[in-house]
C-alpha cells in the first residue's frame, strides 16, 4: 500500500484504525437509533504527539457513497489530507485539544432525546444509574449563548469540572469528549438512553411555577 503524500506510515495506520473504530461506532449508534435521522455524527481525533486532527464524518443517509472518509488537518488549519477547504476540521476543536491534554477525541452528535432535551434549554441532570457510573459529574451543561463560541464554552466547562463528559447545545446537538472513539460512543448511547428514560415520565415544571411536577395517569398534576 502506498503512503499518501504528507502522511507517514505510522499516521496512515492511525488513520486506518480511526476509520475502523468510527465505522463500528456509527453502525452501533445507527442500529440502536441513538442517532437522529440525519446521521449527524462526527469525530475529531488527536494525532498522537502532533498538533493535528483526524476528522471523520458519518455519510449522509441520502448519499450513494457510504464510505467512511478521513481528513487530516492541523490545529492551525493546515490541510495534510483532504480537500482544500478541510482545514476547518483541524481548527474546530484544536483549542480544546491544546487546553486539555487528557482529551484525545471530540465527537459531535445529534440524538433524538438528547436533541429534545437540548431544545428545552435545560441542563440534563444525571439521574440514570448507568450514566452516573461513568462520570463523577452530576449534570450535563447546556450551551445556549453562542457568542463566546463552543470551544470556549467547552474549555470553561472543563475548567469548572474536569469530570464533565459532554455538553448539550441549544440547537439540538451534543458534543462529547474522551480518550477514544469507542469509549466515547458507548457513553453517547448511555446518555441518549438516560435522556429517553428521564423524559418518559413527562417530568417538567408546571407553567408559571418553579415546582417540579409530573402528569399522573389520572390526568392530574402532582409532585
Amino acid at each position: 500500500m502506498s503512503t499518501p503524500q504528507n502522511q507517514s506510515t505510522d499516521l496512515v495506520a492511525v488513520v486506518a484504525q480511526v476509520k475502523r473504530d468510527f465505522a463500528k461506532a456509527f453502525r452501533v449508534l445507527k442500529e440502536t437509533r441513538t442517532l437522529s435521522a440525519t446521521y449527524t455524527f462526527q469525530a475529531y481525533v488527536r494525532v498522537p504527539g502532533e498538533s493535528k486532527v483526524i476528522a471523520v464524518h458519518a455519510p449522509d443517509a441520502w448519499s450513494d457513497d457510504q464510505e467512511i472518509k478521513a481528513i487530516v488537518a492541523g490545529f492551525d488549519g493546515t490541510v495534510y489530507s483532504g480537500g482544500p477547504k478541510s482545514g476547518a476540521a483541524g481548527q474546530r476543536y484544536g483549542k480544546v485539544f491544546e487546553a486539555n491534554a487528557g482529551v484525545d477525541v471530540v465527537i459531535h452528535v445529534h440524538g433524538p432525546y438528547l436533541g429534545a432535551w437540548a431544545g428545552s434549554h435545560r441542563v440534563l441532570p444525571l439521574r440514570y444509574a448507568p450514566a452516573q457510573r461513568h462520570t463523577l459529574a452530576r449534570e450535563i451543561p447546556i450551551y445556549i449563548d453562542r457568542r463566546g463560541g463552543e470551544v470556549n464554552f467547552i474549555n470553561e466547562t472543563l475548567r469548572r469540572d474536569a469530570n464533565t463528559p459532554a455538553i448539550l447545545e441549544a440547537n439540538g446537538g451534543s458534543t462529547f469528549w474522551g480518550k477514544n472513539i469507542i469509549d466515547v460512543s458507548k457513553y453517547i448511547l448511555i446518555l441518549e438512553e438516560a435522556a429517553y428514560f428521564q423524559a418518559s415520565p413527562r417530568s417538567w415544571e408546571a407553567p408559571g411555577t418553579s415546582v417540579p411536577v409530573c402528569w399522573s395517569s389520572n390526568g392530574a398534576w402532582g409532585t
